[in-house]
């Protein structure tokens, strides 16, 4: 019976790995959100009429989105539709806000999966929650 160093068992089991298991590459990955405006857990938001912003870690697609309350009355009134910016990364919701008030958005959830990026991989689920200062 022939016996192998452990180097030698090293080095077969990664010549092995290296040709059979590739990198993946970031467009396979879900989007993610990278930063919102105004930012997450903030305490001091200004209360009235503002945008929020979602920026993604890569370009999503179009027209789909999901907004979704966490809760009865947890999303402030919007003031027209979702939109993205030209880069399709960032989604912007016109917004009125009311002071001393907490709000938060799921920004996608296990329910609704609107938020995706054109090849359909849906974003991975994330709560967007704040609160606005007094007058």
């Amino acid at each position: 019976m022939r016996t192998f160093s452990p180097t030698v068992i090293v080095a077969l089991t990664c010549w092995f790995l290296t040709g059979s298991v590739r990198a993946q590459e970031l467009d396979s990955f879900a989007p993610v959100v990278v930063k919102t405006v105004p930012e997450a857990g903030s305490s001091d938001v200004s209360p009235g009429v503002m945008e929020i912003r979602v920026t993604f870690s890569k370009p999503m697609l179009d027209g789909s989105w999901s907004w979704v309350t966490a809760w009865k009355n947890s999303a402030p009134e919007s003031v027209g539709d979702p939109r993205f910016e030209a880069d399709r990364k960032t989604c912007v919701l016109k917004v009125k806000l009311e002071p001393n008030k907490t709000y938060c958005y799921w920004l996608n959830n296990q329910d609704f999966h609107g938020f995706k990026d054109p090849i359909g991989l849906a974003a991975v689920p994330y709560i967007l929650a704040f609160h606005t200062k007094e007058k």
